[in-house]
C-alpha cells in the first residue's frame, strides 16, 4: 500500500505526459505517439521507466480503447516478469485496471499470461545463424509461474467471464508433443494449477490433458518402448545422443569416491515414452494432492474429482483402443477408497449390460472389468465374488435368451459383449482362483461350482473358440484341476475347425490364423513407465510365472473330499515373479497363433498338454 500510494521516481523521458500524447494522437499528431511506442519497445528499458509509464497508464485506461490496440499490445509485451518486485506489482495493478475498464483487451491479456506457462526459449546466434534453441534454466522460473497465476487470478477477479475466454487459449497454447519434456511438464503443471482457483474449468482442463496424453500413449506401442529399453540397455556403456532416445546409464562417483547411480537410469529410452512418463507422474501427484488434505483423505474432494475423471474416462479413454498407460488414473484414484473401486466397477457394469450402447463400448467395458478385478490388489475377495455373480448370472440369462434362437451360433459380430464378458470371467478366475479357494477349500469349490461354468463353456455360442487362447488354456487347466468343467474336448474340436485365413499381398499369399477375433486387450496390463510406475506397483497384482511343477500339478485333478490342509503348492506356494514372461493379451495388430513377447508380468501364453 505504501508503494502504491507513493509517487513514482522521476525518469528521463520525452513527449510530455501520457494524456497529452493521447490527446495529440486523437487530433492527428502522431509524432509523440510514435516516440512513446519506441520508448516502450526499447529492449534496454529500465525498471524506473516501466514503473513511471505504468503508473500513468493505470490512471489513463479509459483512453485505451479498441483503436489503441497496437499500443496495448506493446504494453503486454513489456518484459515485466524478470523485473523487480515493484515492477511486478505495478504491472499487476495495471492489468487489473485495464481489463476492468476495457474488457475488449481481455483476450490479449489472457494470451500474454498463458504464453508464460512454459519456460522462455533462449536462442544463441552466431554469425546470424541460430545455433541453439533451448529451455532457459532460470532459477526463478517457479517464482515466475507463481506471478503468472497471480496475474490470472487478478484478471478473473475483475472479469467473472474469464474462464469461458481462457479455455480456448489454453487449448491453443498447448505445446506439440515433440516439444521438450521440460516445456510439456511446465505447461501441464500450470494447467492443473489453474483448476485450483478456477474450478469450473477443471473438467475441460482434464479432458485437454488426457487427450494429449492419449496421443502420446497410442503413438508409443508397448513393444516399441520395450525395444528401445533393450537397445539402451545393450548400449549402456556408450554415450548416445538424446536425440536417438538412448541415455548413458553408467554409474558416476561423487567427491568421496562413492558410486552414485546416474539420474539417466530413471529416463525412458523412447523419447515419447519419456514425455508420457513425466506427465503421468504429474497427473498422479495432482490426483493425490487434490484428494488428500494434511495427509488425510478428503472424501468430498475425492468424490468430486472422481466424477470428473469418470466423465473424462467415458468421453476419451473408453472409446480409445489399446491405450497402455493413461487409463491408470482411474486405477489410482480407485485405490484411495474401496467405495470408489466399487463405484467404478458398477459404472462399467452398467455400460456392459446396456444394449443401447455400441457393441464395441460394451466389449471394452467387459475388458476393463476383467482386467481391473484381476490386477487391483485393493479389491477384496468379497467384491470379486459379487462381480463374478453379476457377470455369470448375466451370461446365463444371455444363454437362456439366445441358445435356442435363430442366432444360437458362434459369431463375434452378433455376440461380442457376451464373449467379452466370458473372457473377463475367465481372466478374473485365472488371477483370483487362489484367493477364492483360500481358507476353506470345500466352501470355495462349492462357490465356484455354483457358477456353473460347464453350461457357459458347453453352450452353442462356444466362447472357448472366441476368447484368447492363452486365457482359454489356463482357464481349462484350472477348471479341470478342480473338476469344475472339462474344456479340452471343446478346445480340440475348435482347433480342428480353425480355418486359416489366406491374405493375398504384393509378396504373395500369407496364411494367418486369427487368435484374437474379439480384437480385445487388457487395459491394466503391466505399467512400464519407470517414474510413474512407482505409484502403481504397490497396489498392482503381477502375474507369477508358473513353474514346471505348477504346470504338472494343474494336470492332476484334485481328489474328492480333500481337506483345506491338503491344498497343493499351486494354491499355497508363492512362485517367483518372472520379468520375461510372455504377455497374455496380444495387441490388435497381432494375429499369430501365440501372443507376442512384449509385456512384463503378464501370464505366459501357456499351453497345458491335453490329457489323454
Amino acid at each position: 500500500d505504501e508503494f502504491i500510494s507513493s509517487p513514482p521516481r522521476k525518469t528521463v523521458r520525452f513527449g510530455g505526459t501520457l494524456s497529452e500524447i493521447l490527446l495529440k494522437y486523437e487530433k492527428g499528431d502522431t509524432t509523440d505517439f510514435e516516440l512513446l511506442k519506441h520508448q516502450l519497445s526499447d529492449p534496454d528499458i529500465k525498471d524506473a521507466q516501466i514503473i513511471n509509464w505504468l503508473h500513468e497508464f493505470r490512471a489513463s485506461v479509459a483512453y485505451l480503447t479498441k483503436e489503441l490496440e497496437q499500443l496495448v499490445n506493446i504494453l503486454l509485451k513489456l518484459p515485466w516478469l524478470r523485473r523487480s518486485r515493484e515492477v511486478v506489482e505495478e504491472y499487476l495493478g495495471f492489468l487489473g485496471n485495464l481489463v476492468s475498464a476495457q474488457t475488449v483487451h481481455l483476450r490479449p491479456c489472457l494470451r500474454m499470461i498463458v504464453s508464460h506457462f512454459v519456460p522462455p526459449r533462449i536462442t544463441i546466434r552466431e554469425d546470424d545463424v541460430d545455433i541453439s534453441d533451448s529451455d532457459d534454466d532460470d532459477e526463478n522460473i517457479s517464482e515466475n509461474f507463481d506471478t503468472c497465476h497471480r496475474a490470472l487470478q487478478t484478471v478473473a477477479r475483475y472479469v467473472p467471464s474469464t474462464p469461458q475466454f481462457l479455455m480456448p487459449i489454453l487449448v491453443e497454447f498447448f505445446p506439440f508433443i515433440n516439444k521438450s519434456e521440460r516445456t510439456l511438464e511446465c505447461y501441464v503443471h500450470n494447467l492443473l494449477r489453474v483448476t485450483v482457483y478456477l474450478p469450473t474449468l477443471r473438467l475441460q482442463i482434464l479432458e485437454l490433458i488426457t487427450e494429449k496424453l492419449l496421443k502420446l500413449d497410442v503413438s508409443t506401442p508397448q513393444q516399441d518402448i520395450e525395444d528401445a529399453e533393450e537397445t539402451a540397455n545393450n548400449s549402456a556403456s556408450e554415450e548416445k545422443s538424446t536425440e536417438e532416445g538412448l541415455f548413458d546409464m553408467e554409474e558416476d562417483e561423487d567427491s568421496k569416491g562413492n558410486k552414485v547411480v546416474s539420474p539417466s537410469i530413471e529416463r525412458m529410452a523412447h523419447p515419447l515414452a519419456e514425455r508420457l512418463d513425466i506427465l503421468m507422474t504429474i497427473l498422479f501427484s495432482y490426483i493425490r494432492d487434490v484428494c488428500h488434505v494434511d495427509g488425510k483423505l478428503n472424501i468430498s474432494n475425492t468424490k468430486d474429482l472422481y466424477r470428473d475423471l469418470v466423465s473424462v474416462f467415458d468421453k476419451l479413454i473408453l472409446p480409445t483402443h489399446a491405450s497402455c498407460h493413461v487409463q491408470y488414473f482411474m486405477f489410482y484414484i480407485c485405490s484411495f477408497k474401496l467405495g470408489l473401486a466399487e463405484a467404478f466397477l458398477d459404472h462399467l457394469w452398467k455400460k456392459l449390460q446396456d444394449p443401447n450402447n455400441p457393441s464395441v463400448i460394451r466389449q471394452t467395458a467387459g475388458s476393463y472389468i476383467g482386467s481391473f478385478l484381476a490386477r487391483a490388489k485393493f479389491i477384496p475377495v468379497i467384491t470379486v465374488k459379487a462381480c463374478l455373480d453379476l457377470l455369470v448370472n448375466w451370461l446365463h440369462k444371455y444363454i437362456d435368451n439366445q441358445d435356442t434362437g435363430a442366432n444360437a451360433y458362434c459369431d463375434v459380430a452378433l455376440h461380442g459383449p457376451f464373449y467379452s464378458t466370458c473372457q473377463a470371467v475367465f481372466y478374473t478366475l485365472i488371477f483370483r482362483h487362489k484367493q477364492l479357494l483360500d481358507g476353506n477349500l470345500r466352501k470355495g469349490l462349492s462357490y465356484l461350482q455354483s457358477l456353473n461354468f460347464e453350461r457357459i463353456v458347453m453352450c452353442q455360442l462356444n466362447p472357448l473358440k472366441i476368447c484368447i487362447p492363452s486365457v482359454v488354456n489356463l482357464f481349462a487347466a484350472i477348471t479341470r484341476k478342480y473338476q469344475l468343467v472339462f474344456c479340452y474336448t471343446i478346445i480340440e474340436r475348435n482347433n480342428r475347425q480353425f480355418i486359416p485365413v489366406v491374405r493375398s499381398g504384393t509378396s504373395g499369399d500369407l496364411v494367418q490364423t486369427c487368435t484374437n477375433p474379439l480384437d480385445s486387450f487388457f487395459p491394466f496390463d503391466p505399467y512400464i513407465l519407470k517414474r510413474s510406475k512407482k505409484t502403481i506397483d504397490p497396489m498392482y497384482q503381477f502375474w507369477e510365472e508358473l513353474s514346471a511343477e505348477d504346470l504338472e500339478n494343474l494336470k492332476k485333478p484334485i481328489k474328492k473330499g480333500t481337506s483345506e490342509d491338503e491344498d497343493d503348492d499351486f494354491l499355497k506356494g508363492e512362485t517367483p515373479q518372472n520379468d520375461g514372461v510372455v504377455e497374455i493379451a496380444p495387441n490388435s495388430y497381432e494375429s499369430n497363433t501365440r501372443s507376442p513377447v512384449s509385456s512384463i508380468g503378464s501370464p505366459a501364453d501357456c499351453y497345458v498338454p491335453y490329457p489323454l
